[in-house]
């Protein structure tokens, strides 16, 4: 729809979210029952998606995608967050954490085989990073890459992997070597899902995100061509790790706001319409200062995110405030979904109840691209490690 803008100006980018808006709110939600009961994203969605450019938001536009920048990116995710979070992960992966990957560290080649189909949509792309022992720390990982003359075969397991049953490409991180003084070994590859030797689990079975599919994949003696090596380097894998999954959780927190004030305004519009003993349950005040704790987090948390898009769009900081989005983000909608099941009452804990729903798939945001553990050892960390240097 807007592949042919040399640039997305200000007027391009709220036609984009004004389209998506309208897209998310009339199209989506009236079938939110549908793709949970279903576990899938119906054909006709996932094909109007794909016509709206939407799998390729966040790649640049000489690869064919619409090019936003992260402030961009942020304001397309909060009303992305405001349906269901499997919507969004169905083409996420290709725009984040998969995408990105080859945006920032493929070579010219690898670009050009690959992310033009990412941006269309032909080719879902996995980023198949975690594993047992080796989560938000991909320091710890144990599959292991090995050189034979001018290719690389590739052994051991993913687990948690989105859209592993769907994917035609895995962004794999292997290591090749023990860690050293001069780094910590790991590489990054493209593996095409067809290739001889993958293999990927059954669909899992989760607590929520209904419609978005995770399984384990496994790598069996996995043969590639030298050139699928990421920019052509072995020790681009932990960097190219560490700077997308950071980027992401900044688009984490923004899905996170937009699904909290979609928590908000269930919240308010049944504290509006429902009454207890002839009132309004929202004219009571135990209710209302609920009500307020959810507004003041969701104001807080929009705030917040945008401010660490734009730090990091302007390179002033791209570790810390990524970290403090995600953490406050995601652990405000946890929040918000408890609220909002209260004041929802018995109601609240119903199969089918749109905030039941937000409830269980808001816990996973507190997990995937960091832990919130995590997220406070890299702030905490990094604030200490800057007044040392500053004190040298």
């Amino acid at each position: 729809m807007w592949a042919l803008m040399s640039e997305v100006s200000a007027d391009d980018l709220a036609d984009i979210v004004a389209a998506t808006r309208t897209f998310v709110r009339e199209q989506v939600i009236p079938r939110e029952q549908e793709i949970a009961d279903a576990n899938a994203i119906p054909d006709d969605l996932r094909e109007a998606i794909k016509d709206m450019g939407l799998f390729g938001f966040a790649i640049p536009q000489q690869w064919g995608g619409l090019g936003l920048n992260l402030e961009q990116d942020v304001a397309l995710a909060l009303e992305l967050g405001y349906t269901s979070l499997a919507v969004r992960s169905m083409f996420g992966t290709n725009n984040g954490i998969a995408g990105q990957v080859l945006v920032q560290f493929g070579t010219d080649e690898q670009k050009q085989q690959w992310l033009a189909r990412i941006a269309s949509g032909e080719v879902v792309a996995s980023f198949a990073l975690t594993e047992d022992g080796a989560g938000s720390n991909p320091a710890g990982l144990r599959t292991k890459a090995v050189a034979d003359k001018d290719d690389w075969v590739i052994s051991g397991s993913k687990r948690y992997i989105t859209n592993a049953p769907s994917a035609d490409l895995f962004v794999v991180f292997a290591r090749y070597r023990d860690a050293d003084a001069d780094g910590p070994g790991i590489a990054v590859f493209l593996v095409p899902a067809d290739a001889e030797g993958v293999r990927v689990g059954p669909a899992d079975k989760k607590m929520g995100q209904s419609g978005s599919q995770t399984a384990e994949v496994y790598f069996d003696d996995v043969r590639v061509a030298g050139s699928a090596l990421v920019g052509g380097d072995a020790d681009v894998g932990y960097r190219a790790a560490m700077t997308i999954l950071a980027r992401g959780r900044i688009h984490i927190a923004a899905v996170a706001v937009g699904q909290a004030q979609r928590a908000l305004d269930e919240s308010v519009r049944h504290a509006a319409l429902t009454t207890q003993g002839g009132s309004a349950i929202g004219d009571f005040q135990l209710v209302q200062a609920m009500l307020a704790d959810q507004q003041t987090g969701v104001m807080a948390g929009r705030a917040l995110v945008v401010e660490a898009a734009r730090k990091w769009v302007a390179d002033e900081d791209r570790r810390i405030a990524p970290s403090v989005a995600k953490v406050f983000c995601t652990e405000m909608l946890g929040n918000v979904a408890d609220l909002a099941v209260q004041i929802h009452g018995g109601a609240g804990y119903m199969n089918g109840v749109v905030v039941e729903r937000i409830y269980r798939d808001a816990r996973l945001l507190r997990l995937y691209e960091g832990t919130s553990e995590i997220q406070r050892l890299i702030i905490g960390g990094g604030l200490v490690r800057a007044e040392k240097k500053r004190n040298q």
